[in-house]
């Protein structure tokens, strides 16, 4: 096993030159790796990232027959270890330099859990690896990123699947199959949002190492064992700050706040159900209501899209000071469409006529009607086998993160904001 190291941002920089050439020899060999993998032949996995969600996929890839967790990346130490002790392999290999990782040759597919702000350079350096990408939602930190994946991806022959496991709903694919038929008659309104809500002693999103979590960890032992200055990547240059390694969600630099951690799964789960792409405006208002400390992303997140050409309206309400909900619901001038919870715990729906609509429409969700689905995780293993098309692919990706990142430049401006498609620009 190759224990991780300790790396000063001198020693970082010494090895990118040496981790590029890695990558290079292993891109040059890389259309070997395109060939479907034999039904018997075990996928070597390598996971990139372990911290809170990172940690799940990792459970979520260890369950999949004729898959093989062999090689695990993080720059934190406990993070690191955590890998290894759920890797159920005891040749897992370590790595601190996930470079290094994608330079295995064991490794044939990677599944990351990293920060927002590191997706670009991993799976821009994953596909020069010749490796499938299972890579967690949202897609990018910025539309230039976005563009520049996407266009990696799509010259490439690699597999990808983004994190939005509600795809892979059963319930959610009945819908999709009932609302093409038209009995909700034309859709002008779509309503979702989240809510959650905590002790005033716990704020959102200021937990330590996995959601709810609030034991903090010896902030000592914590700055030792991690390597900062690989942590921050593109980042801007800061000395060690517990609050940004542990909270990053409630940075920009980091994340794009609620819009690309929980808008993302609700839009793009109606986009999943109704393909009507990305939006033609954004209007979004957002203020931190009561969580006043110094995150900088806010509390509270209202966005409203439009889609002029269908006549319809897209909803977003996001709170973090209570916990009231709002499911999912599709609303037609015949019936509205409401499914039980929240994008990724749907797994019920029912369906309210009109008063004056036909009478004999279906009363909601039918269970044995719609084959069950494989969940996310097994749905990527399926597709590099077969060398299919995963449920969330690039071009999905690419909508998914058009769309939340509208909303955050309508924040941030001030301002409607509007998808320019010729130019690809939010305007």
């Amino acid at each position: 096993m190759k224990n991780e190291t300790t790396m000063t941002r001198r020693n970082f920089l010494e090895t990118t030159g040496k981790t590029a050439a890695m990558l290079a020899a292993t891109s040059a060999i890389a259309p070997s790796a395109l060939a479907a993998k034999a039904p018997g032949e075990t996928i070597g996995v390598g996971c990139i990232g372990i911290g809170t969600r990172g940690g799940d996929l990792l459970n979520a890839v260890v369950g999949v027959p004729g898959v093989k967790v062999v090689a695990v990346s993080d720059v934190y130490k406990p993070h690191l270890q955590k890998g290894v002790e759920r890797s159920q392999n005891p040749e897992v290999k370590t790595y601190q330099d996930y470079r290094e990782l994608l330079a295995d040759k064991n490794v044939d597919a990677v599944v990351i859990g990293a920060p927002d702000h590191w997706h670009c350079p991993m799976v821009l350096d994953a596909v020069k690896a010749g490796k499938d990408i299972y890579c967690e939602k949202g897609f990018s930190h910025t539309l230039e990123e976005a563009k520049r994946m996407r266009a990696a991806l799509k010259g490439s022959n690699r597999v990808f699947q983004l994190g939005h496991q509600a795809r892979s709903s059963t319930c959610a694919l009945q819908a999709r199959e009932l609302i093409a038929t038209g009995i909700l008659g034309p859709i002008t309104l779509v309503r979702t949002g989240r809510f959650m809500n905590s002790d005033p002693a716990h704020p959102m999103w200021r937990w330590y190492g996995y959601y709810g979590q609030w034991n903090r960890p010896d902030p000592a032992q914590v700055e030792k064992d991690v390597n900062w200055d690989m942590w921050l990547g593109s980042a801007p240059k800061i000395p060690w700050n517990e609050r940004h390694f542990w909270h990053w969600r409630c940075y920009w630099n980091y994340g794009t706040g609620q819009a690309g951690d929980l808008l993302s799964h609700e839009t793009d789960f109606i986009q999943y159900i109704l393909g009507h792409g990305i939006p033609d405006t954004c209007s979004c208002l957002g203020m931190n209501a009561l969580l006043q400390d110094d995150r900088d992303v806010p509390d509270t997140w209202m966005a409203t899209y439009q889609f002029q050409k269908l006549g319809r309206t897209m909803t977003f309400t996001g709170s973090m000071n209570t916990s009231v909900g709002q499911p999912v619901e599709i609303c037609g001038k015949e019936a509205t469409l409401r499914f039980d919870a929240i994008a990724h715990d749907a797994n019920n729906f029912s369906i309210v006529p009109e008063r004056y609509a036909r009478k004999d429409l279906p009363k909601g969700y039918e269970r044995g009607k719609t084959p069950s689905q494989p969940h996310h995780m097994l749905d990527f293993f399926n597709c590099v086998r077969s060398r299919g098309t995963p449920k969330c692919p690039v071009d999905e990706a690419f909508i998914e993160s058009v769309t939340f990142l509208m909303s955050v430049e309508s924040f941030k401006r001030g301002k409607t904001v509007r998808w320019d498609a010729a130019k690809e620009e939010i305007v």
